[in-house]
C-alpha cells in the first residue's frame, strides 16, 4: 500500500444513505480475483442504462466530477453484505477519501486494508461539504479537513493512523514483528515448522 499523507481534490457528493455494497459492486461483477479492474462496475446499476449507455442524472457521469478522489455520501455507507470488492472499486475508480456521517463497521475496515480512508463526520459537516464547489483537502496527520468555505477536524483510532500513514497492509505489520516472532519461535518448545 501507499503512504497516505494529505489528498487535495473536488468532492464528488452522493447524496444517499444507506448505500450498500450490491450498489457499490453488483454482485455479477465479482468474479474477478485480483482487485483491480474494478473502478468500472463502481456504481454500475446507477451509472448505466440497460444498453450499456451513461445516465446523464448521476453524480459520477458528471464531468465537473472527473478526477475526483474523495466521495461524500450519506449515513450508513458500506452497508450490506461484507464485500472487499467495493472498496477495491472505489480505489481502482480513483477514490482515496469516503466522507460520511458513520459507516458499516466491515466497510470502514476493508477500507483500512486497502488504504482507503474513511472519515465520520458529522451530518452537518457532510450536507456542507456536498455543496462545496472548491477543492478540499484531506490531511490524515493533522486530522483535518479545509475548503475555501469549510472546515473541520475528525477522529481517527490512532493505530488506524499509523497504518494509513505508513502504508502498512496486513502482511507489513506482520513483517514488523518478525524479530519477536523469530524470538518465541527460538525459545518455544513447539517444533518449528520452518
Amino acid at each position: 500500500m501507499e503512504p497516505f499523507k494529505v489528498v487535495t481534490s473536488r468532492v464528488t457528493p452522493l447524496e444517499k444513505v444507506n448505500v450498500d455494497t450490491d450498489q457499490l459492486v453488483p454482485k455479477q461483477f465479482l468474479k474477478l480475483v485480483q482487485r483491480s479492474g474494478f473502478g468500472k462496475f463502481l456504481f454500475y446499476d446507477w451509472r448505466y442504462g440497460g444498453d450499456g449507455e451513461l445516465k446523464k442524472d448521476f453524480v459520477l457521469n458528471d464531468p465537473q466530477y472527473e478526477g475526483s478522489r474523495i466521495l461524500v455520501a450519506g449515513d450508513n455507507f458500506g452497508c450490506g453484505s461484507s464485500r472487499e470488492h467495493a472498496v477495491w472499486a472505489l480505489k481502482d475508480y480513483g477514490f482515496a477519501v469516503v466522507v460520511a456521517p458513520s459507516f458499516a463497521d466491515i466497510f470502514s475496515s476493508n477500507c483500512l486494508k486497502n488504504g482507503v480512508l474513511a472519515v465520520e463526520l458529522g451530518g452537518d459537516d457532510v450536507a456542507r461539504l456536498w455543496s462545496e464547489r472548491g477543492m478540499v483537502t484531506v490531511d490524515l496527520e493533522g486530522q483535518k479537513i479545509t475548503a475555501p468555505s469549510f472546515g473541520a477536524r475528525f477522529e481517527i483510532d490512532p493505530h488506524k493512523k499509523a497504518v494509513l500513514l505508513g502504508g502498512l497492509d496486513e502482511i507489513a505489520r506482520t513483517l514488523q514483528l518478525e524479530r519477536k516472532i523469530a524470538d518465541f519461535e527460538r525459545n518455544s518448545s513447539v517444533p518449528s515448522v520452518l
